[in-house]
């Protein structure tokens, strides 16, 4: 839609409320909303003001003026609210220079893209992520300087087996167990498709949904590919849409990658590809499996700077709980068409040159979707322009492999801290074509380093369970 399009929406429906949306740089969507009376064409033009002193990873209180220009082309009605709103994403920038702000993630996405096609190697990068989440009951956490605890519950649990539910009816996915089973074992069929039709309601394709791995509700809803920009804009709607129909059901939604003790934890599979003028650089029909020389050099890219990536694919403390040998984690650094556990994958369902493309299996849902795709594609170009040959294929099982064969396979790091070590070590590539600044990596890295020191500074409940009667 165009700025015109919008305000004849606005009339023509009667809307009295639009939201303006944009992101911090951890990755929350932040809001306010606008009367319907004061907002006119000027808005886009001119952009609306707010305090960016406030938002996490934005600016200091001494310079915190900032502005907010709505992108037409993504406004969308909400399907949660009571009166009728309209939510539209914005970009953020700086009053006093009217440039673009560094620091607003889906500016670098924009770059990104933009970089993309200054290389001449392809003119569109297309991403389809698949979010897996929990769906729980109750959830309660506290710490405080004389207690620390989490408590999570979900009917489906399979811990609640044994639990008087007047009646319980023992459809309970087993740990390790709930992939693709029937109601009613599987609870949240019906769940999912609501969720499923009002994500495409808001202008997000979906092709499949499913219950996952774990048990207490382990789902998966998967986006149809979309380019960079438009799917980091569609994968802030499907958190939002999630969330806020688990809350009509009196449930909640987390992307947490690893709430559940000894159970799967959620990733988040990103299938990639590069595209030219209609036709996939990813696709070589005489190649093996149809793979192309410019699709493996992106995986050597992705590979060989996967450390660094890490500090924004997987940027909690929490996310490493999941990227542990044992569990289906991809912490494997080869690619491979069939063994799941490692860093790349290659999808072999088809062998057709539409679905060609490879599957980066490392990110969670906890990431800023902008800066996560954009630094996969920055890490993919990378390899391709400097011919970087990835080490593979491995299609054997890698946890059966003997200790002299696996110790000749790098692994993904194993703490928040080590890969934002790997980032502080090796961001050049981040930085050709002003996609990402210095100054965006420095602010992330302290930013995350903030969030290492929380984590290690407060006692665990398990040490008092390990230590206490020393």
């Amino acid at each position: 839609m165009t700025p015109n399009d919008v305000m004849a929406l606005i009339k023509d429906k009667g809307i009295p409320a639009i939201d303006l949306r944009f992101i911090d740089l951890p990755g929350l969507w932040q809001h306010f909303t606008v009367s319907a009376k004061e907002f006119d064409l000027d808005a886009f033009e001119e952009g609306v003001g707010f305090d960016g002193s406030s938002i996490r990873g934005f600016k200091q209180i001494q310079e915190s003026d900032m502005l907010l220009f709505p992108d037409p082309a993504t406004a969308f009605e909400d399907p949660f609210t009571q009166h009728p709103t309209l939510n539209i994403i914005c970009n953020v920038k700086d009053p006093i220079t009217g440039e673009a702000y560094s620091r607003d993630p889906r500016y670098v996405a924009q770059k990104a893209e933009a970089y993309l096609n200054s290389t001449g190697i392809a003119d569109t990068a297309y991403f389809g992520p698949e979010p897996e989440f929990f769906i729980l009951d109750d959830v309660r956490f506290s710490q405080s300087h004389d207690h620390g605890f989490y408590y999570v519950d979900a009917k489906e649990g399979f811990w609640n087996s044994g639990r008087d539910e007047q009646p319980n009816l023992g459809y309970k996915p087993r740990y390790k167990e709930g992939y693709f089973p029937v109601p009613p074992m599987d609870s949240h069929q019906d769940l999912r498709t609501e969720m499923m039709l009002e994500l495409e309601q808001v202008g997000v394709a979906i092709e499949v949904h499913h219950h996952e791995v774990g048990t207490a509700g382990q789902t998966e809803i998967d986006m149809r590919f979309d380019s960079l920009v438009s799917m980091g804009d569609k994968l802030l709607k499907y958190k939002y849409v999630v969330k806020n129909v688990a809350r009509r059901h009196d449930k909640t939604v987390t992307m947490m990658p690893k709430p559940i003790f000894q159970d799967n934890g959620s990733g988040m599979h990103v299938h990639q590809s590069l595209w030219k003028d209609g036709k996939n650089t990813f696709f070589d029909p005489g190649a093996h499996a149809g793979l192309s020389k410019t699709a493996l050099y992106y995986i050597g890219g992705i590979l060989k700077h996967a450390g660094a990536l890490l500090a924004f694919c997987n940027p909690t403390t929490n996310s490493y709980r999941r990227l542990v040998p044992g569990y289906e984690a991809p912490i494997n650094l080869i690619y491979s068409f069939r063994n799941r556990s490692a860093a790349v994958r290659i999808p072999v369902y088809s062998a057709s040159e539409k679905a060609k493309r490879i599957e980066v299996r490392f990110p969670d849902p906890t990431c800023n979707g902008y800066l996560a795709f954009s630094a996969m594609l920055m890490a993919g170009l990378d390899g391709i322009q400097n011919k970087i040959t990835p080490p593979g294929p491995l299609d054997k099982d890698l946890y059966d492999l003997p200790p002299e064969e696996m110790a000749k396979i790098e692994s993904t790091p194993g703490s928040l801290e080590e890969s934002l070590d790997a980032l502080a070590a090796d961001n050049d590539f981040l930085l050709n074509g002003d996609v990402f600044t210095s100054d965006l990596v420095e602010t992330w890295i302290d930013f995350k380093r903030g969030e290492v020191d929380a984590i290690r500074l407060r006692p665990h409940p398990w040490e008092f369970a390990m230590y206490f009667d020393l």
